[in-house]
């Protein structure tokens, strides 16, 4: 029995620093291999088709997962039915978060294509705030006054960094060629800001109806994917409908696009998936981690020049986020009384 302990014990040991390994290299990839597919030579391709096509893929995965859990076809078909068909209403729910996630994800299109790499990846870090905001407002959730400096200092650092951005150029490197990408940082702001805020609201709704709810995260996740695909493809009708009949869906697909597509897909499943073996402390350290994988990555993909107001503004986002998930000693409390909590963070969309 006790070695049988051991074993897990140390099974549980492997699994956090595997998770952590996982979470860097799918926080600092994603983003780079977004920049690097809006800004390489060529035609470029819909992001609006990009975003649905990423649902799609989500909405296999979660199924094939399902698939795995319940031995059976007949098993499978009538957990599904039950979880999508049998209350309509319960299954609407998911529209509002699938709204606001399609518009959250072609808004991050176009912040990547207008903000480098490393600005993109330490400004994204507002959704931290947005996010521990629409906690206290849609779920009464409490945070420790350690807490609220650290979200004061991670405001501080971004604006270090943006401030930076708008005097800043930036190039990119494809095929062994230097090519010049127009920018527009102010634009890429707003967007990032507008994608944080929805990112903030969607996690939270989302965490609510979950609460509330006996149907499992896979079966939501479905909800969700299909409604962002019912949405999406409103969203492709108005922005690109023309073009899109003319060129076609997939068109400009190449395999830096499929990359992208399928780590927006399975990215976040398989985050899911580690995320129980990792600790808010953990978590914080992979986000510092990519943040600083996505800078040295970016000086030599793309060009970008670290300057001193950067770094100084990066560094803050980084100990802002170590102070945010640094768990309250026993006997502090906040404001209202409650010990503090570090406020839950979501890892997808």
């Amino acid at each position: 029995m006790a070695s049988d302990g051991m074993k897990q014990t140390g099974f549980a040991a492997k699994m956090k620093y595997i998770s952590l390994v996982i979470l860097v290299v799918q926080n600092a990839s994603l983003i780079l291999t977004m920049r690097y597919a809006r800004t390489m030579p060529g035609d470029m391709f819909f992001s609006t088709t990009a975003v649905v096509m990423a649902e799609v893929l989500k909405l296999l995965g979660c199924v094939l997962i399902i698939m795995c859990q319940y031995v059976g076809f007949r098993a499978c078909t009538e957990h599904l039915y039950a979880g999508l068909f049998q209350n309509p209403m319960d299954s609407l729910k998911m529209a509002v978060p699938a709204l606001v996630y399609t518009l959250q994800n072609n808004l991050a299109y176009v912040a990547i294509s207008n903000l480098s790499a490393a600005t993109f990846q330490v400004t994204y870090q507002l959704k931290i705030i947005t996010t521990a905001m629409f906690s206290i407002l849609m779920l009464g959730k409490s945070i420790s006054r350690l807490q609220w400096v650290s979200l004061f200092l991670l405001f501080a650092g971004v604006s270090a960094v943006q401030l930076e951005s708008t005097g800043a150029t930036s190039s990119g490197k494809a095929t062994g060629e230097k090519v010049e990408t127009e920018q527009n940082p102010l634009l890429g702001l707003i967007a990032v800001v507008v994608s944080c805020i929805s990112s903030g609201f969607a996690g939270v709704f989302f965490e609510k109806v979950l609460k509330g709810s006996v149907a499992s995260v896979w079966i939501r996740n479905i909800q969700l994917a299909f409604f962002s695909i019912l949405l999406g493809m409103i969203s492709i009708w108005t922005k690109d409908g023309a073009a899109v009949s003319e060129k076609g869906f997939f068109y400009a697909y190449n395999w830096v696009t499929w990359m992208t597509i399928c780590m927006q897909a399975f990215g976040g499943l398989l985050v899911a998936v580690v995320v129980k073996y990792a600790d808010n402390i953990l978590k914080g350290f992979a986000t510092s981690f990519s943040i600083i994988l996505s800078c040295i990555a970016s000086v030599y993909l793309f060009s970008f020049h670290i300057t001193l107001q950067f770094a100084f503004g990066a560094a803050l986002v980084i100990f802002s986020i170590y102070l945010y998930g640094k768990p309250a000693r026993p006997n502090s409390t906040n404001s209202d009384g409650q010990k503090g909590l570090p406020t839950k963070i979501s890892e997808t969309g």
